[in-house]
């Protein structure tokens, strides 16, 4: 895309059909920790679903004239927890609590080892859009020190030094996700906002560690909050 071109993309996730997932239910909460009860299909139907829903979003982009295609984040329960919760060194069946950005308690990954990411997470994902669509591809994946302030830390000495492993394993999942064959990765850092003092200290350092060695196209998806909640 010219470097003077100003493109059209979704920034976020899309809307999930009814038949997929509990709209209702989802409505009431963005999880941290896996909720798969959402999910109205079976476990062993669940991919070829989700497969279809996305073929669907990729199909409607395109109708709109959108020119850097995703997919929609389909296959979430929310834009963050798929890949937060693939990563090594939570106690996934004894969750933390943290105070989230509306000021209400939040359950969230508690993080009792090293951060590791073993495997892919979403090279299929990227894979599979590629596939489906002529256009540029973006990929998103939630930044490090967003993660970071999404779990309850009980292993790392302090919140810096849990964002910097995730800073590793993210960096892993970025190089994959362009050699699967994004065109743009997108790094999704809301919480930057929420907790301003940990961003000066240490979420720049976090998000460079991040993008150490990255070729790609990146970008950097900052957020101030929901409309929905906006008090008029």
């Amino acid at each position: 895309m010219d470097g003077n071109f100003l493109g059209t993309t979704v920034v976020g996730s899309y809307p999930q059909p009814d038949w997929l997932i509990d709209r209702e239910a989802l409505s009431h909460v963005v999880p941290r920790v896996r909720q798969t009860g959402l999910w109205r299909v079976s476990d062993e139907h669940l991919e070829g679903a989700q497969d279809d829903a996305t073929l669907l979003a990729i199909a409607q982009m395109e109708r709109a004239g959108v020119e850097l295609i995703t997919d929609g984040e389909i296959r979430r329960e929310s834009y963050s927890n798929r890949f937060a919760t693939a990563l090594d060194g939570f106690d996934i069946e004894n969750p933390g609590q943290v105070t989230g950005r509306s000021g209400q308690p939040t359950i969230v990954p508690r993080v009792v080892g090293p951060i590791k990411r073993n495997r892919p997470v979403q090279v299929r994902d990227v894979e599979f859009l590629r596939a489906n669509t002529d256009r540029r591809i973006k990929a998103t994946v939630p930044g490090p020190f967003t993660m970071a302030q999404q779990a309850q830390n009980d292993h790392y000495p302090d919140r810096a030094s849990l964002a910097m492993d995730y800073a590793v394993a993210v960096n892993q999942e970025v190089k994959a996700l362009f050699a699967a064959g994004a065109d743009v990765v997108q790094l999704d850092e809301p919480w930057l906002q929420a907790h301003a003092g940990d961003a000066r200290e240490f979420g720049v350092q976090a998000i460079n560690k991040t993008l150490e060695g990255v070729t790609g196209t990146t970008g950097l998806h900052l957020c101030f909050g929901y409309a929905a909640v906006v008090k008029t």
